[in-house]
């Protein structure tokens, strides 16, 4: 699976790793070796992460449809 991002949701990334690696090391980074840490951490985390992410999303709906087994349950009588 490859994550993929928007041109501006990347340029973004792309400027907020820059200032942080400017903030943090007091060194400029530039555009292409951002560009390669982004690319490979997309390639390392982005599938783990989205897989959490879908993963705590299917118990969250699975709780809530719990949830409403309770509410509109009628006993019969």
């Amino acid at each position: 699976m490859s994550i993929s991002l928007s041109e501006e949701r990347r340029d973004q990334l792309l400027l907020a790793l820059e200032g942080f690696y400017l903030e943090e090391f007091d060194e400029e980074l530039s555009r292409f070796r951002a560009e390669l840490i982004v690319d490979f951490l997309l390639g390392a985390l982005g599938p783990p992460i989205y897989n959490q992410a879908v993963q705590d999303a299917r118990i969250f709906m699975q709780r809530k449809l719990e949830e409403l087994d309770g509410e509109v349950y009628a006993p019969e009588i």
